[in-house]
């Protein structure tokens, strides 16, 4: 109930867009995980072809984020995002039409460009329609994105009882409401007739930096979160022998952000500015990684050895509670309101060539430790990331390098008339 009526207390369009991330993340989750089961085990292709597909659908959406957030200023946001959600509903809907490789790449590309659209537009457009509650509206949007991340599997494992074609059926079909939806409810607004080129533009925020800066000190919030998925459940599962432990996991990590994310913001957005608490969440991140270290090469498994891999699961989603919603609250404080979809476009473009990059590089010393017997070498080298990422941000912080306190932009006008093709953002 206190989750519905924080909903309630936001613009009309955070609210849309809320339910939207929700969405998102249910379609999401209910196919790509199961994505390359589907290409290896049902479709025969190579670990390597699979790998391609796979890889395509993350270089079209990560190479093409800085485009997506310039279109989101230029064109508005709303355009982009209705864009972006039809543009998935066709890519998903392939990979239930066929097993051709020249399709099956196909849908991987437009899947991937879908996401390099509306990731940066949404978030520009909660931030502008935000005003000076923006920390609030992103930690109420990573509420709803979680509650999507947990719902999209469960639905998936139900309709992969039937086959593959079913959950990229319903998840197109998931993509096809939100299209609607956007397209009847989703507020356009006026955009301000652009003043500079494109060029110019990410000239402008790339060459800022201060930014820059930022956006590399943040790595480690973006390669640490992704081991939830790489070296937290290989270690969950050969410490405990316990192939449910990976669920577990995932609930736990769920629950406790459904339960406390809101609290947690509000809390500490009455205790100083964001930034501060940017590197206490990436510290507590980093420092996640101790417990698993732990029991990680136990010789004999048992159940009682997931309990420090579930605390420094909880503690990495601690950090994350943490530092997410003042990360993406300070973004837009760089640089020009007008610029808002660029500055979180070339941010993702930083943070998802670091977390590809990052993983890699976790996953060869998880290599390495099983050839030299260094259990605890993955687990160390993402403890000196997490805190190395904090004292980063923290040095940033010390030299003034970060803007004190976001700027709120002023909404732009809107549009009396029916929602048309301009418009507002979304992820």
């Amino acid at each position: 109930m206190k989750l519905l009526r924080a909903t309630r207390d936001f613009p009309l369009a955070v609210r849309l867009l809320l339910v939207n991330q929700l969405g998102v993340n249910t379609g999401f989750y209910l196919l790509i995980p199961y994505l390359a089961t589907h290409l290896t085990d049902d479709l025969g292709l190579s670990a390597a072809v699979a790998g391609m597909v796979l890889g395509l659908r993350n270089l079209s959406q990560q190479g093409l984020f800085l485009l997506g957030g310039s279109a989101a200023d230029r064109l508005g946001a709303r355009g982009v995002i209705i864009t972006g959600c039809a543009l998935r509903t066709v890519g998903f809907g392939l990979f239930a039409l066929g097993d051709s490789l020249p399709l099956l790449i196909a849908a991987s590309i437009l899947s991937g460009l879908a996401g390099a659209l509306f990731n940066p537009a949404v978030r520009a457009y909660v931030a502008q329609e935000a005003g000076d509650r923006k920390a609030e509206a992103f930690a109420l949007f990573n509420v709803y994105a979680t509650t999507g991340a947990l719902l999209g599997p469960l639905l998936g494992t139900l309709l992969l009882l039937v086959d593959f074609r079913a959950a990229a059926v319903t998840a197109a079909g998931v993509f096809a409401v939100l299209t609607v939806a956007q397209s009847v409810a989703l507020p356009a607004r006026r955009v301000p007739k652009p003043e500079t080129r494109v060029l110019g533009d990410w000239r402008e925020v790339a060459g800022d930096r201060r930014f820059l800066a930022f956006s590399f000190a943040l790595v480690g919030l973006y390669v640490l979160e992704t081991q939830l998925y790489l070296l937290l459940p290989r270690t969950a599962a050969d410490a405990s022998g316990w192939s449910g432990s990976v669920g577990l996991l995932f609930l736990a990590g769920t629950v406790v952000n459904l339960a406390f994310q809101l609290r947690v913001t509000r809390a500490l957005k009455s205790r100083g500015t964001g930034a501060r608490w940017i590197a206490t969440g990436l510290g507590l991140m980093g420092l996640g990684f101790l417990p698993p270290m732990l029991v990680a090469g136990v010789s004999t498994a048992h159940p009682l050895r997931l309990l420090p891999v579930l605390a420094g699961a909880l503690l990495l989603h601690l950090g994350v509670m943490v530092a997410q919603p003042f990360v993406l609250e300070l973004i837009p404080a760089f640089g020009r309101a007008s610029l808002t979809g660029t500055s979180y476009g070339l941010f993702y473009a930083v943070s998802g060539a670091a977390a590809a990059v990052g993983s890699a590089a976790v996953g060869w010393s998880m290599d390495t430790a099983g050839r030299t017997g260094l259990s605890w070498l993955p687990h160390a080298c993402c403890l000196a990331l997490g805190l190395a990422s904090a004292g980063a941000v923290a040095h940033l912080r010390r030299r003034r390098l970060l803007p004190a306190e976001p700027t709120s932009a002023p909404p732009h006008p809107t549009v009396p008339s029916r929602p048309d093709r301009l418009g507002r953002e979304t992820r």
